[in-house]
């Protein structure tokens, strides 16, 4: 290796420098030809490579960059025969990499062909070197080496730049004080490999536009419910975000399961948000304490159950919300699925944060829909209710409106998630 081991490390745990030789730039086309690998730990550094059968020609260019041709790949093995191995060396470890995303999303891809998934901590040296030296315009392999006297064997040879990525974290150690260092790696990484069975792929398949979420913990122990507008991307902000305060680094490493669920529009989440902090009650969420002005029961300002639309922002799909006596029941894609629902529910008891959210909605100018219990055609005659803080008999406009002019949207200042 190029320096000896340091004594005082900004990151004590074990690292992998891993750089990656490939066919092109696209995970879903190309394929990796050349893996080199510097392992970091407790005992000392090594190092590991090997040439890849990419199972594909390898453009002119590519080997006119690399030097590797399409006959020194012949007869080298398949990214499966050595998979195993691979993985095994990678497990467990901080993946450090320059222009991170390219090789980890490369081996990401290859490890799911076989079966295995890839979801490494991440910590790209193009971003962390940006943050270290922002006066500097050039961050490029190239430019670390020419800045930071790093010396190269073998330009654009995976084990050879990964070497380099190494000489570059052992240079950092002696150019930033190692609290400096460290509190910048720490705001740099990605943890894709969040706690218990979250990962980067479960993430993947939450709502892209509005919901509600919830935390859970060891022994699944409620830890904290959200809401957003787009619940996937706050997912990634909260567990894998990069400026995280001491409190959101602190539940984020509480987290040992997730729970998501689309409400399709922003007041239906401040609903669902509310309900599910009066259940679960969860430490990191301030229960809204009920004053002496609240109310323990309020009259309903319809004859019955009513429903109110929204449209989801991120796929524009509808939904109707039921609410009946203050209580939210829930909603559905169709009136009728609604009516259906409304029917299934069992009589529950006044929510005053449903009324808290949806009185000064109504005040606003909300528009509902009557649901009526029995499995019929719902009536769809739009409904606009009086002053919810002095209830009475909700009027009936003279000229009914359909489902499709069923809301007047919320301002952003009451209903932003």
């Amino acid at each position: 290796m190029s320096e000896p081991l340091l004594s005082k490390l900004a990151f004590d745990k074990p690292i992998v420098f891993v750089d990656l030789e490939t066919t092109g730039g696209s995970v879903g086309v190309h394929r990796i030809t050349e893996i080199g690998v510097v392992e970091v730990g407790p005992n000392g550094a090594s190092t590991w490579t090997t040439l890849v059968d990419p199972g594909q020609p390898i453009p002119p260019f590519i080997q006119q960059l690399t030097g590797i041709t399409n006959d020194m790949v012949r007869g080298a093995p398949a990214f499966e025969s050595i998979a195993a191995d691979l993985f095994a060396r990678l497990d467990g470890k901080l993946f450090v990499a320059h222009n991170a995303s390219f090789d980890r999303g490369f081996l990401r891809g290859e490890f799911e062909r076989v079966g295995l998934r890839f979801n490494p901590d991440v910590l790209c040296t193009v971003r962390l070197s940006r943050a270290l030296f922002p006066a500097e315009k050039r961050h490029g392999l190239d430019a670390l080496v020419e800045r930071h006297g790093l010396v190269p064997s073998d330009r654009h040879r995976a084990l050879a730049d990964a070497d380099l990525i190494w000489q570059f974290w052992q240079r950092l150690h002696g150019l930033v004080p190692v609290d400096v260092l460290r509190a910048q790696i720490d705001k740099t990484m990605r943890r894709f490999r969040l706690a218990g069975d979250i990962t980067e792929d479960l993430l993947d398949t939450a709502p892209a536009g509005c919901g509600v979420y919830a935390f859970f913990g060891e022994n699944d122990a409620p830890l904290y419910v959200g809401r957003s507008v787009r619940v996937r991307q706050r997912l990634r902000s909260h567990l894998t975000g990069e400026r995280r305060s001491s409190k959101e680094l602190k539940l984020a490493q509480q987290v040992r399961r997730v729970e998501w669920r689309a409400t399709g529009g922003e007041i239906g989440a401040l609903l669902a948000e509310a309900q599910m902090i009066a259940a679960l009650r969860p430490p990191h969420n301030r229960v809204p304490r009920a004053s002496r002005a609240d109310p323990v029961d309020a009259p309903w300002p319809f004859d019955g159950a009513i429903a109110f639309e929204e449209r989801d922002a991120a796929d524009g799909a509808r939904v109707f919300h039921i609410v009946d006596g203050w209580r939210y029941l829930g909603h559905a894609p169709s009136l009728a699925d609604a009516s259906a629902l409304l029917a299934a529910q069992a009589p529950r008891a006044f929510e005053l944060s449903t009324w808290r959210i949806l009185q000064s909605h109504f005040a606003r100018g909300l528009r509902v829909l009557p649901l009526s219990r029995p499995s019929v055609e719902p009536v769809v005659t739009a409904t606009t209710p009086t002053t919810p803080t002095t209830p009475t008999t909700p009027t009936t406009p003279t000229t009914p409106t359909t489902a499709t002019t069923a809301i007047v949207a919320p301002t952003p200042a009451d209903a932003a998630c």
